[in-house]
């Protein structure tokens, strides 16, 4: 019984960082690396730290969420995509929170030291994207309930957290990184769309205000579909064109298979259970696809083809 109680405790606190949305924070750091061999040699000591920094920032985020929401009302035992921690393990608002700040500190001390190995502006941008994944869901306008949500996590998830990740392995910007940045943050920015999707019903009695809600689940999937099929095309395209241009990039159409299965599931499904699917495998899209276009940047980096 007591180890039972003690794995069941573990589980407890990995479920709190949601484990399966964490592919948003591992994703942008990798994309970000491989397009660094391009121009110069990968700074290990940074990469390792971007990273670390990275999944502590995406965990915090996750247990703001799950703090708010919960104060807010709109958490129960029966709700479906949470942690669960506060209305199904136990566990008190105030301990949730608390190990957020702390990720939030621990990523902080880290920052520090990124930026002592790079540049001021750093420190800068990583707060500005600490202060936009506490503001998610806390402040008194959370973003979360704007039509903005989607836009926000793939530009600062994806765009900006590409950027940074190139920047301080090269100490200089450059639109080849950014160009990679776009598909990443589309896909980022579909996971939380997908999320909006299999939760409309619950956020439109909550009072938010969803590019979900605001349009509906038809053309929301629409909307998926059409900025998924671009992520395609414009890896294609890049591909196509030196200097940066790569056929290896072309390996993320292996990917296609499951794109097409995501957008059948998003049609199919109506309640939230019924969604469940759709949003992991828009989870699966978003790290197969990452790891297919890493690999492709590697090789693109490795050996010039």
């Amino acid at each position: 019984m007591q180890g039972t109680d003690i794995h069941t405790g573990i589980r407890k606190y990995i479920s709190l960082t949601r484990p399966h949305t964490l592919t948003a924070g591992f994703i942008p750091v990798l994309v970000g690396t491989a397009s660094v061999l391009l121009f110069s040699s990968i700074r290990w000591d940074m990469f390792f730290a971007m990273l670390i920094a990275t999944l502590l920032i995406q965990s915090a985020t996750n247990m703001f969420n799950e703090y708010f929401d919960y104060k807010k009302g709109l958490d129960s035992a029966e709700s479906v995509g949470i942690a669960g921690a506060i209305v199904r393990n136990g566990m008190s608002p105030k301990a949730v929170m608390s190990i957020a700040v702390t990720f939030y500190i621990l990523a902080g001390l880290i920052g520090i030291y990124i930026t002592l190995g790079s540049s001021f502006w750093v420190i800068v941008v990583g707060a500005i994207s600490m202060a936009v994944g506490y503001l998610y869901t806390g402040g008194p306008y959370p973003i979360s309930w704007t039509p903005f949500g989607e836009i926000f996590a793939g530009f600062f998830m994806g765009t900006v957290i590409i950027m940074i990740t190139f920047f301080i392995h090269t100490g200089a910007l450059h639109y080849f990184p950014l160009m990679m940045s776009v598909p990443v943050a589309i896909t980022i920015g579909l996971l939380n769309m997908a999320n909006n999707i299999r939760d409309r019903k619950k956020d439109k009695e909550s009072g938010r205000k969803t590019f979900v809600i605001l349009v509906g689940k038809p053309i929301a999937v629409m909307t998926t579909t059409v900025l998924l099929a671009f992520a395609y095309g414009f890896i294609g395209w890049i591909a196509l064109f030196k200097p940066y241009g790569s056929i290896f990039l072309l390996l993320v159409f292996l990917s296609l298979p499951i794109f097409i299965k995501t957008v059948k599931l998003m049609w199919r499904g109506s309640t939230p259970q019924e969604l469940i699917p759709a949003m992991a495998s828009m989870g699966k899209l978003n790290t197969i696809f990452g790891i297919l276009l890493t690999i492709g940047l590697i090789l693109n980096g490795l050996t010039g083809i």
